[in-house]
């Protein structure tokens, strides 16, 4: 194993956070970058304890405001994982300039700094949300769907791919992309794709009423955090120079998705309907089977013990 540190961008995030601690379980050395707009200190409560104590550094600092390369410089990690993304498809609608600057810009400076610091390979998180409305008849969908995005923040993520390939060829830094369906499990917040788990998770935990946007006829691949942590530890020296599709392959619709809910949690509310938020796809689900063959992944985690763990987490919070 390399004595060199791992660095995840976005450390203090959902997935991010959940990275570290499994970096930090196979016994790297981490090092975390985040801002924390939107991560949290908390997320790192394990990382920055005793248990870990020298081998984890967290620094705060924006990606896009040139600290990022002399920190590379400074750590010389063999890999990066860059987490750190405006991850909100709403938040893009409204303000697509922002959205642009944080998933381009940012993406960009931390391939530069992997270039000057001549990191071995980049990691990166992509999402089913770069990408436009499949049929259904074509789902679940792999690597070769490529309809234009929907919204400003899949725009964004699909330009910051095309950086990737670009700097790949130029200078020949390695890198996989992972295309994630729609991620869910502990430390989640309300905010991105995934993010209907956690809403209605911590609803209904505190006996709060539930929104259903849309007709809740909706469907998602909702594919567990554990399981997505592992496929960016095998992208580290596998995959590299391609995109993969990281899902289950199943659908699920957002009623069915708060009935499950209601039924592990008693809740015993019906929830409200509000009209459908633009920019969002009617359905989509992701094949893995490239994943499977080049990266040696799949997920193992069903639907009912990924919400029996974030439910357990949720009501830990309450």
């Amino acid at each position: 194993m390399s004595e060199r540190p791992v660095l995840v961008t976005g450390a203090a995030g959902f997935i991010g956070s959940n990275l570290v601690d499994r970096l930090l379980e196979d016994g790297r050395r981490v090092i975390g970058v985040d801002d924390l707009s939107t991560g949290s200190l908390s997320n790192l409560a394990v990382a920055r304890s005793e248990r870990h104590a020298g081998r984890f550094e967290f620094v705060r600092l924006d990606i896009r405001q040139g600290g990022l390369t002399p920190v590379v410089e400074k750590h010389q990690p063999e890999v990066i994982h860059h987490l750190a993304a405006q991850i909100d498809v709403r938040r893009s609608v409204d303000d697509p300039i922002h959205d642009a600057d944080v998933n381009v810009l940012g993406t960009v400076a931390v391939l530069e700094a992997a270039r000057q610091a001549q990191v071995r390979k980049v990691v990166y998180a992509s999402t089913i949300g770069s990408f436009g409305e499949p049929d259904e008849e074509q789902l679940p969908v792999d690597e070769s769907f490529t309809t234009p995005a929907l919204s400003p923040y899949g725009a964004s993520k699909r330009a910051a791919m095309t950086y990737l390939e670009a700097y790949g060829q130029l200078y020949g830094i390695d890198w996989t992309a992972l295309t994630l369906a729609n991620v869910y499990g502990p430390r989640q917040t309300t905010s991105g794709e995934g993010g209907v788990v956690a809403t209605f998770s911590g609803r209904m935990v505190a006996g709060e009423p539930c929104t259903i946007y849309g007709d809740g006829e909706q469907t998602r691949d909702f594919v567990f955090v554990d399981d997505v942590v592992h496929a960016f530890v095998l992208a580290s020296d596998r995959g590299g120079g391609r995109r993969f599709t990281i899902g289950t392959g199943e659908r699920t619709s957002v009623n069915q998705l708060f009935r499950a809910l209601a039924a592990a949690t008693g809740y015993r509310h019906e929830p409200s309907y509000a009209p459908a938020r633009p920019g969002e796809v009617r359905h989509s689900s992701l094949d893995a089977r490239a994943a499977s063959q080049q990266l040696g992944w799949k997920p193992w985690t069903t639907l009912e013990e990924g919400l029996a763990a974030t439910l357990a987490w949720a009501a830990g919070r309450s």
